[in-house]
């Protein structure tokens, strides 16, 4: 299954704010410097975490993003879903049905899904499966603690303040 990087930059962005949290917003220009990444772009991934209720924004000078929700809450789907939408990953075109390998068929042999559409759909339910059985919290939890001390580090820095 492939996604954008966007769904890596909003799982991160996510560790991030569980890491450095507390109740002050923290600007998307900061989470964007932390990890090198366009803040232009990152405003867009971070929008679509708030329109799905992940994350609330402060508008201003002093605002920013922090979690809507704990950590515990918000499931690796619900960020694959909130950046990339609720479509499926697989859509069959139904081109057995299509050209010289349909003519002849009886309409009782197209009655039900194929076996690509069935492996594939089974295929992406066990990723979702899988997905929404870990949560942000879950990943936090294990990540090395020299990691998490990097980031609160070099966004302390980018705050201007000491960590």
């Amino acid at each position: 299954m492939r996604t954008s990087e966007g769904v890596e930059w909003g799982l991160h962005c996510c560790l991030t704010l569980v890491w450095v949290g507390g109740t002050e917003p923290v600007p998307s220009a900061r989470l964007a410097a932390v990890f090198e990444l366009s803040p232009t772009y990152l405003n867009k991934v971070l929008q679509r975490l708030t329109r799905a209720g992940l994350l609330s924004s402060t508008p201003g000078p002093r605002g920013g993003v922090r979690l809507a929700r704990e950590p515990e809450r918000i499931t690796m789907m619900d960020v694959v879903a909130a950046v990339e939408g609720p479509d499926p990953l697989f859509a069959c075109a139904e081109i057995r049905q299509r050209g010289a390998g349909a003519e002849g068929a009886a309409p009782r042999e197209f009655a039900r899904p194929c076996g690509v559409s069935t492996a594939m759909r089974r295929a992406e339910l066990a990723w979702r499966r899988e997905l929404s059985g870990r949560t942000v919290a879950d990943l936090a939890a294990a990540t090395p603690a020299a990691s998490v001390a990097r980031i609160r580090t070099n966004y302390a820095r980018l705050a201007g303040t000491s960590a």
